[in-house]
């Protein structure tokens, strides 16, 4: 594309996106205070500089004040975010196919406004803030005021938008009029009595009202920058957004681990049982494998089914969801019943533990038994569970098969979603060879 028609495409761009003008309309409309004060003091019959200069200076404490309730800042949030930032609103034609109306221009504007929305944000915006309710497109909070910091940064916004408000609208009225004596028609009453519009060539009638459109954009941007400053989410909600945001991310890891502990010690079961069940060639056996894998698939099932509850529910764990380590002669059955010997020894008020501590010790339970017939097969799996009033511990040893070098210690998702679920709760786990044995240790503060 020629550098000339690029640069002309550059210039027109704003003027034909529907945010450019709601832009200016927001910026004008923080004028009607100060016209309306100034129509009762000191009247604008044959107003002058001092007249207008003394209208925008008179309700800065009325606004100021106004900034002191909370919901102004509401009010503020919300009627910036719809009249200066694009979107669904501001948009010549709907997109989707939707119910809006295209005119002859139509085509022209929507196809420059998503090209242009990022780069004039961009340019308008320092970023895209994280707050509470803020959507990351306008960095503009709708959240009324909660603390005297908010209120202060809203006063300064009332009091900006009167005062820019005022000024455009005053250059606005000032440059038509010039427009109209430059093309020959007489103004009786210029918008600021001392200054009157100059004549001149009716060529340069034009000009005016080209700098008329490149004050509709320029103020537009500077009422988006200062609304994204001085709107913005407070430190308050950044860290509340933060948190929650934070929370989501763990409650998603969280719900990955139980799907990848409980499929994951189904499907292992499963594979191993009907290998053997191949193997031995004995009906018998094969009955009570298939016996097993359908016990094992009907738990994972019920895991499943746990998980997806979470998910309906945003993430609220309903009571007692999950088995627990009480529950651990199932998990031991079913790796007895795929050919592992498991040897196992639990002590102590296992039944007593807490609810978290124990669905997350049967899932680490779980996970190394897992990770035991995955990697070594049916070999003998010695587990200890012992509790205490101060500390749970869990100790799963199998020998390391023939012919195999040892893995590195903790590598693999199911090791780390051990490491992960003991420092939940403030514990620690380790994964590693030593004499021959791989071991599982997992130790869990109850106090």
């Amino acid at each position: 594309m020629p550098a000339p028609l690029s640069l002309l495409r550059t210039l027109v761009r704003p003027l034909v996106r529907a945010v450019t003008y709601t832009r200016w309309l927001h910026l004008l409309i923080g004028a009607i205070v100060p016209l309306a004060g100034g129509l009762i003091y000191p009247g604008l019959s044959d107003p002058g500089v001092v007249d207008w200069l003394i209208a925008g200076a008179l309700p800065v404490p009325l606004v100021a004040a106004a900034a002191l309730l909370p919901s102004a800042r509401r009010a503020e949030g919300l009627q910036a975010r719809l009249m200066l930032f694009p979107g669904k609103h501001a948009r010549v034609r709907g997109a989707g196919g939707g119910g809006g109306r295209t005119g002859g221009g139509g085509a022209g504007a929507s196809a420059t406004t998503g090209a242009s929305a990022s780069a004039d944000d961009a340019s308008a915006g320092t970023g895209d803030p994280v707050g509470s309710g803020v959507p990351a497109s306008t960095g503009v909070s709708a959240a009324p005021s909660a603390s005297w910091t908010d209120r202060g940064r809203t006063a300064l916004w009332l009091v900006f938008r009167m005062e820019a408000g005022l000024a455009a609208w005053l250059l606005s009225i000032w440059l038509l009029q010039v427009t109209l004596v430059l093309s020959g028609v007489s103004v009786e009453e210029p918008v600021v009595g001392s200054l009157t519009p100059p004549a001149g060539p009716t060529a340069l009638a034009p000009f005016p009202l080209l700098v008329l459109l490149a004050l509709v954009v320029a103020g537009g941007r500077l009422d988006t920058r200062v609304a994204r400053r001085l709107l913005g989410p407070s430190v308050r909600e950044r860290m509340a957004a933060l948190e929650d945001r934070t929370e989501r991310l763990l409650e998603r890891n969280r719900i990955a681990r139980e799907l990848h502990d409980s499929l994951g010690h189904a499907l292992t079961l499963a594979v191993v049982q009907a290998g053997a069940a191949r193997a031995a060639g004995d009906p018998e056996f094969t009955d009570r494998a298939l016996a097993t894998i359908e016990e094992t698939g009907r738990a994972a099932l019920e895991d499943l089914e746990r998980v997806l509850l979470l998910l309906r529910e945003s993430g609220r764990r309903p009571a007692g969801a999950g088995p627990g380590l009480d529950e651990a002669a199932r998990l031991l059955d079913s790796a007895r019943s795929s050919g592992a010997v498991v040897e196992a020894e639990i002590s102590g008020p296992v039944e007593e533990l807490p609810g978290p501590v124990s669905r997350e010790a049967y899932r680490m339970l779980q996970e190394a038994l897992t990770n035991a017939l995955r990697h070594a097969g049916p070999v003998p799996v010695a587990v200890r569970v012992a509790a205490d009033d101060a500390r749970l511990s869990l100790l799963v040893t199998n020998p390391l098969p023939d012919g195999r070098p040892p893995a590195v210690a903790g590598s693999g998702s199911g090791l780390r979603g051990i490491r992960e679920r003991a420092a939940l709760l403030g514990g620690e786990a380790k994964a590693g060879a030593a004499d021959g044995e791989w071991r599982v240790t997992v130790a869990l503060p109850l106090r």
